[in-house]
Parts: structure tokens; sequence; C-alpha cells
């Protein structure tokens, strides 16, 4: 499942749930010249409080909800969650020009993977492990009918939907590169990073150009990030799953 389907978001009033979760927060600076620390888990206390700005994403359709709880890992505080037959996630408000900031880094552990996880097809559209990016509304990247849904949206709920969203996956069984659009709408895309059961219970440090993601699905220079999650779902695939996620970090491309 992914934070746009299961009848919360597959249409675009649906849509507009996430836009609602991300906002339109001011700009965040960087703490240093050369990266932005979105998801510090590990500056965190064992059992809480969360770094400042995540929440809870939940869907009013789907009662059961994903476990997330900050614990120790080793040397690291992290965050762990635990899906049984379950989808929600924890967001991120924050805005980052993708061109000063490419870079996406982050470090996740999976335990298990799905029998029946499959990006290609809306059944199979559970993760253990998925880290994604939206994108912020920009009307000139929109067209004429596009631009009467997503004003309908904003006189509804008082704001505009994310323009699209890039989402990292640990697949099943699709091979890592894999990049198709969401079996529910081609507004989100969806990349492999890691497939397969080869890596489970390994922490990995994984590093990808957002900005280059963006235009290769999309075919055009990206608008402002508005926002990141972190997600483990099994409400499709009525499965079980446990994840772990380490501290997201956005950079500068560094020569």
């Amino acid at each position: 499942m992914t934070p746009y389907i299961s009848s919360v978001i597959v249409s675009l009033a649906s849509f507009v749930l996430v836009g609602l979760i991300f906002g339109d927060p001011n700009r965040l600076q960087a703490r240093s010249p050369t990266a932005v620390e979105v998801g510090p888990f590990s500056t965190a206390a064992q059992s809480g409080p969360w770094p400042d700005g995540w929440k809870p994403l939940t869907f009013p359709k789907i009662p059961q909800h994903t476990n997330y709880d900050l614990v120790r890992d080793g040397d690291y505080v992290v965050v762990k969650a635990v899906s049984q037959a379950s989808s929600s996630g924890y967001t991120k408000e924050i805005v980052i020009d993708p061109k000063e900031y490419p870079i996406i880094r982050w470090r996740w552990k999976v335990v298990n993977v799905l029998k029946a996880g499959d990006v290609t097809r809306k059944t199979g559209d559970d993760y253990p492990a998925r880290l994604y990016v939206t994108f912020q509304y920009e009307s000139a990247k929109v067209g004429l009918f596009g631009k009467a849904k997503y004003e309908a949206a904003r006189l509804i709920y008082g704001r505009y939907p994310p323009l699209g969203a890039i989402n990292y996956i640990w697949e099943s069984r699709a091979p890592v590169g894999t990049a198709v659009p969401n079996p529910y709408t081609d507004r989100v895309h969806m990349i492999v990073i890691e497939s397969g059961p080869g890596k489970l219970n390994t922490w990995i440090t994984e590093e990808r150009n957002v900005y280059e993601d963006y235009k290769l699905a999309f075919g055009e220079e990206p608008p402002l990030i508005s926002g990141v999650a972190i997600m483990t779902d099994t409400d499709n695939t009525g499965e079980s799953a446990e994840a772990y996620y380490g501290d997201i970090v956005f950079k500068k491309v560094t020569q």
C-alpha cells in the first residue's frame, strides 16, 4: 500500500490528505553548509520523544496501524516498525530545494520480505520498508484539467495536494533499479533500492540523487520537496513485517 491508495489516496481528494500532513511549513535551513538533517533519530532518547516535526500518518479507512517505536539497536537509537496486516507511517514536514540538496542518505534494516509483495500490482503494493519524498504543487507543471482539480482540492481542504512523490522501497522480488509508476497513480513513482532476502537483518546505508530520480520519473525539473516519510505496510497482502530506520539526511553534491 502507498500513502496515495486504499480509497484514501487513490483520488485527488485523498491525495490532499498527505498534503495536509506535509503542509507548507517555513523553509528550513541546513544545520551545516553541506547537509540538512531530516530524521536525526540517533539523537533521540529510547522510547521518545520523537525528533521535532515527526508525527504519525494514518488513513481513515485503514483501521489497523503499524507500530513505530524509538528503540536502541547496538550503539544507536533507531525507529522500529512492526506491521501486521496494517498501514501507517511517520512523516516530517520540510521544504528543501532538490537542486541545492539533491542527495538523500538513510539507513535501514529489514527483518523479513513479503511473500505476496509485487510493485506492479495493487494487491502486492506493500513493502517491509519504504522511504518517500513528496514535492510541492506548481501550477506551471499541470495542464488545464489538472489545474481545475488542484484548485478544487485547495478550496475544499485549504491547500494544494503534493504534485507527486518518489518512493524508495525494499521489494520482494523485482530487480534492484526497477523504476515504475505506482499501480494506483502515476503521480507516485516507485524505485526498488533493495530486493529479496539477501541482506536481511543487516544495516544498509543507502544514497540516492532525488533530483535526478525525479527528472527520470516525471520528465521535468522537480519542484521543491515538501516532506519525507517512513512507512512499513502490509494491509494489501495481509502479511507481517518488521523493519528499522536510521538517520535521514539531505546533502549537497560534494566534489
